[in-house]
């Protein structure tokens, strides 16, 4: 990947510019971060903000500094992919990192407890006990809700509740429960999973006492004005639809008139709805304490969170490709028995489906501190741009691989570079091109088509 490639890109989850490494700490951190979460490139000699190519003074220097760093500053080894990348008369450095098979990596002065850090967006997050248990985990191969509890018996789970659950689906056998792993044979017992317990359990918040839906409806596009709330705490299945009825007492509706019968129209498509509520219960990660999932809706639209970052190598962009990776074996089996889920990675595609088809911007899907969250959006989704021909012919001429100045540009679209220079930024503003220089006021800076994430972020 040349110079050019990268800066065409924003920072965030794979992505960090660096502009030297005066203070070495923070990009430490980055590199830590990357390798615990999704791999990622960390760009030394480019301002961060202007996107501003400074290049580093000796570039053969910095990379044998910066692989001393990582070799004695970081725990487990991480062996970096680092290249020298030119530009003009400069150089930069980029630092490749890839996701590592032995998490969680951590900085060495700080300890494998505190030195554990996670990215999120284009941030570092120190990463708490659960969540180092949980790469733990990941490494192996395991998931939280299909470990045994060895403290209870088979008796904890309520199987007239389970069989209830089951029958519009089919009768449910006992010995099901441990083809379902709902049990698990464990030292000669048969012994409740944690997503046993938390879906039939018979103290199930005793146990996982933040494994329920906290639901509100507020006032304006704030939480300081709450007109009702609810604290759902039936099981899982029950208080998704609890949740569904929640909402219908509150989303606007209106009423369509066909050919044969009235139907009810809400605001934001039921299909999406379930959708964002059957994958926050199915994907939360139980193992975090202190906040259940929340479920908020305002004037303008419904944001559905719950505990747990993405899966590790997992990124927003891979959401809408259909990859998907499940956190909880147990529930997501059981819902796909239960048919709440039809097939793994599809949850995801029918929530923006419906979405457009409704007319409605895309749902916007985003990691909040650790957590992951999906907001459904009333709001009719803004017309594409549609670009004037001046403006068509500066994006076809920037659909190529190499960037072009103003002045090239001016000469292309027969405007002044004062024009020319004004309808570029007009286009930077909107994330449809990239300015990449060694500064503002610099006049060999070029122009580039610029590559966007395209998740509903705008």
């Amino acid at each position: 990947m040349t110079l050019t490639d990268l800066l065409r890109r924003a920072e965030g989850k794979t992505l960090e510019f660096k502009r030297n490494l005066q203070s070495p700490q923070g990009a430490l951190k980055t590199l830590v971060a990357f390798a615990n979460t999704s791999g990622g490139t960390l760009l030394i000699g480019v301002e961060d903000r202007a996107k501003a190519v400074c290049g580093v003074k000796n570039p053969l220097r910095m990379e044998e500094t910066v692989a001393s760093l990582i070799a004695d500053s970081i725990a487990p080894r991480l062996i970096p992919d680092l290249e020298i990348l030119p530009w003009r008369d400069v150089h930069a450095l980029a630092v490749g990192i890839h996701a590592g098979p032995n998490r969680p990596h951590y900085l060495v002065r700080e300890g494998p407890e505190r030195g554990v850090y996670v990215r999120v967006g284009s941030t570092n997050r120190r990463a708490d006990a659960a969540l180092i248990a949980e790469m733990r985990r990941y490494v192996l191969g395991g998931s939280f809700d299909e470990q045994p509890m060895p403290e209870l018996y088979s008796e904890a789970i309520d199987f007239r509740v389970a069989s209830e659950y089951f029958a519009p689906a089919r009768k449910l056998k006992k010995r099901d429960l441990a083809t379902l792993r709902i049990l698990v044979r464990h030292q000669g017992r048969d012994l409740p999973t944690v997503g046993g317990m938390l879906l039939f359990g018979r103290e199930r918040l005793a146990r996982f006492p933040d494994a329920w839906i906290q639901a509100g409806r507020f006032g304006g596009k704030s939480k300081g004005k709450i007109l009702d709330q609810a604290e759902l705490r039936q099981y899982p299945i029950t208080a998704i639809e609890e949740a569904i009825a929640f909402l219908r007492r509150h989303i606007p509706s209106a009423a369509e008139i066909g050919a044969v019968r009235r139907k009810e129209r809400w605001a934001l498509p039921q299909v999406a709805i379930r959708e964002a509520l059957i994958n926050a219960v199915a994907h939360a990660d139980y193992a975090q304490q202190g906040a259940p999932i929340r479920v908020a809706l305002f004037d303008d639209r419904l944001e559905i969170e719950n505990p747990g970052l993405l899966p590790f190598g997992l990124e927003v962009e891979d959401l809408l490709r259909g990859v998907s990776r499940l956190r909880n074996r147990v529930i997501g089996r059981v819902f796909h028995e239960l048919g709440l889920i039809e097939q793994w990675g599809s949850g995801i595609g029918r929530m923006f489906s419906a979405c457009e088809e409704a007319g409605l911007a895309p749902p916007l899907l985003e990691e909040v501190g650790l957590r992951f969250r999906v907001t459904l959006r009333m709001a009719k989704a803004k017309q594409r741009f549609e670009a004037d021909a001046t403006n068509r012919a500066i994006l076809e001429l920037l659909g190529g691989n190499g960037g072009h100045t103003t002045a090239a540009i001016a000469r292309h679209i027969g405007l002044s570079t004062r024009a020319t220079r004004t309808r570029l930024a007009a286009l930077t503003r909107r994330g449809l091109v990239a300015e990449i220089g060694s500064g503002p006021r610099d006049p060999q800076r070029k122009y580039y088509q610029a590559r966007t994430n395209g998740y509903g972020g705008k």
